[in-house]
């Protein structure tokens, strides 16, 4: 755990320099639902007016009964019950706007929420592998993911909540100044010391966000070992659930000191101005009692003046903290536009075939060195896999046999050198018609969550409903004998996360990996990094041998640490700090009497 903040990030000292996201919040905003946008507008206009009219009807009721009062023989008393009968009516009006303005904001909040989650989804598929590793850049997605989905729409309500209160106190400004101008200085004034204390906190409450961005993100991966199937049985066996949750309770600890601190400061120093704002008022407050006892104004006057002064008073406060809250949501958005506008990768390619159809893989002098990293992953490696071909690379943990393979399909770009299939640089080639041309199953492959079908069927985007390439790739990969016997065969919900879901075997999740390989029956480099390492020898075997019979015009890269899989290759490597240190066939590498050599005899030993 971090023991202190990071650098405090830069934020804009000027209140008008954060406000540049409003713009692009309110064209969000519209373009989610430009009906929605219109009709909140109207009903904001509505409850701006509405509260002055009612005042104003209130005072000329209160003068009707005064005046009526005063008389021997009230004539007119049908006055009195039309002003009451005006306001009923502007009250279920201002009513009808409130529900109106409530039932909008509740459906662009739901829309716009999609709408914001989908950009971040959708911003995510452009970045690289290396810009996902940068934990900095992912605290910009957990915050734009935390916050940033429901701030434009609070933007919004609070810049239309301005505008509404605005056009109420403008209204409020016409009927204070037939009793002095003086009224609206006071009105201003009495609200600031509130503003004051919202903005600074404002401001702290965000900075606090954003340093404490990591320890959030180690709570929720403590909850999810904790918490999660695929974790329970380890944290079990190790008993390690109470040394967990001490450390997630430290870190709630933390933040929680943060927050009471945060909290504390901020009611007190509320309190303290509320002081200030309370005098003003109820100094106003005796300044019409006094002018009306003099009287100076009426009864009616007296009573409107008393609530416009109140009501003026909460609507400049909330006026306020409306551009104080705006203030905020533009420095939680901050957080939203940093994350889109992250750079992607400029190399897009637009070649969908290679200029040397058949020429094959070819790696020329390729490196590559990781962020951050001072010693190259891979160095200078050259070599070459024509079609029907098969390459198997052996070494050590480290060697840089995955690396190669994460180069292969442009999931990092290499540090020097290039790589080209059929003549063509990888850089030069649109990506979708490259990746179209590549199948590759990871060690870590993904267990989805989803139907046995749709776990093979992800292999081929474009025919992952496709029930008959369903069986037919789980035939070679050696599936069926335990699918057929799942309760709903291809339709069986795998997994625990979902109803009625069933587990699998080690053994068995990989073979689903591999049938899913077989979905691909467009591409012609296949690439199996340690697939069956949770298969017994025999298995693997089988598997390896149905590779070779599918893909005899394939081109195949193959990582396996078992050497009766390996010595099926047409050519092997043997990799050694992310160099190539021996190349050749089996029977060449055995004859060498080097590395290769030397382990393929342990592993002899191990099956006499």
């Amino acid at each position: 755990m971090r023991s202190t903040a990071p650098d405090t990030p830069k934020i804009d000292k000027h209140m008008l320099g954060v406000f540049r996201y409003t713009k692009r919040a309110i064209g969000l905003v519209w373009q989610t639902s430009p009906r929605l946008t219109v009709g909140l507008a109207i009903a904001t206009l509505f409850i701006g007016i509405l509260p002055a009219l009612m005042a104003y009807v209130g005072q000329l009721l209160v003068d009707s009964v005064v005046t009526l009062t005063s008389q021997t023989q009230p004539t007119e008393s049908w006055l009195a019950l039309r002003y009451v009968i005006l306001e009923g009516i502007l009250v279920l009006a201002f009513s009808a706007s409130q529900r109106a303005s409530g039932a909008m904001q509740a459906l662009l909040r739901a829309q716009l929420g999609q709408k914001v989650n989908v950009m971040i989804l959708q911003k995510a598929q452009d970045l690289s592998l290396a810009q996902f590793e940068d934990s900095e850049l992912y605290d910009k997605l957990t915050q734009a993911r935390r916050e940033a989905s429901t701030r434009p729409l609070a933007l919004v309500n609070k810049t239309l909540s301005l505008l509404q209160h605005g056009i109420t106190l403008s209204s409020f400004a016409v009927l204070l100044w037939q009793f002095s101008p003086w009224a609206l200085i006071f009105l201003v004034f009495g609200a600031l010391p509130g503003f004051i204390a919202e903005a600074k906190f404002s401001n702290d409450a965000f900075l606090l966000f954003r340093w404490r961005s990591p320890e959030v993100r180690q709570q929720a991966y403590l909850e999810t070992l904790i918490a999660r199937e695929d974790n329970i049985k380890e944290i079990r066996l190790f008993q390690l659930g109470r040394s967990l949750l001490e450390r997630y309770r430290a870190i709630h600890q933390k933040l929680f000191r943060e927050n009471r601190k945060l909290i504390l400061r901020r009611e007190w120093w509320g309190f303290l101005l509320g002081i200030i704002s309370t005098g003003i008022l109820y100094s106003a407050y005796i300044w019409i009692v006094f002018d009306t006892i003099q009287g100076h104004v009426t009864l009616g006057q007296m009573t409107m003046y008393l609530l416009l002064f109140k009501q003026g008073q909460t609507a400049v406060t909330t006026s306020l903290t409306s551009i104080s809250g705006m203030y905020e949501d533009n420095l939680y958005l901050s957080n939203l536009y940093d994350y889109l506008n992250q750079p992607t990768s400029s190399l897009r390619g637009t070649r969908t075939a290679g200029i040397a159809p058949g020429e094959g893989i070819y790696f020329k002098n390729v490196s590559f060195t990781y962020p951050g990293a001072k010693r190259p992953a891979l160095n200078n490696v050259s070599l070459r896999i024509k079609p029907s071909e098969s390459l198997a690379i052996v070494g050590e943990n480290g060697s840089g046999k995955t690396t190669l393979i994460k180069l292969l399909t442009r999931l990092y770009e290499p540090t020097d050198g290039v790589i080209y299939l059929d003549g063509t640089a990888l850089y030069d080639w649109q990506e979708e018609a490259l990746l179209k041309r590549i199948g590759v199953i990871f060690q870590d492959f993904v267990r989805y969550q989803f139907t046995v079908g749709e776990n093979i069927g992800v292999g081929d985007n474009d025919e992952i409903d496709n029930k008959e390439r369903w069986r037919s790739s789980a035939e070679k990969g050696k599936a069926t004998d335990f699918i057929d016997r799942l309760s709903d065969g291809y339709h069986t919900q795998l997994g625990r996360w979902f109803k009625n879901g069933q587990e699998l075997s080690g053994g068995q999740w990989q073979k689903i990996a591999l049938s899913r390989a077989f979905m691909r029956t467009k591409a012609d480099i296949l690439v199996l990094d340690e697939p069956t390492a949770a298969m017994d020898a025999k298995a693997e075997a089988d598997i390896f041998n149905q590779f070779h019979e599918y893909s005899r015009d394939k081109m195949i890269i193959l990582i396996s640490h078992r050497f009766s899989t390996v010595r099926l290759a047409s050519q092997i490597i043997v990799m050694n700090q992310g160099e190539i240190i021996e190349h050749g066939t089996h029977e060449d590498l055995l004859k060498a009497g080097k590395q290769y050599a030397e382990l393929f005899n342990q592993q002899a030993k191990g099956y006499m």
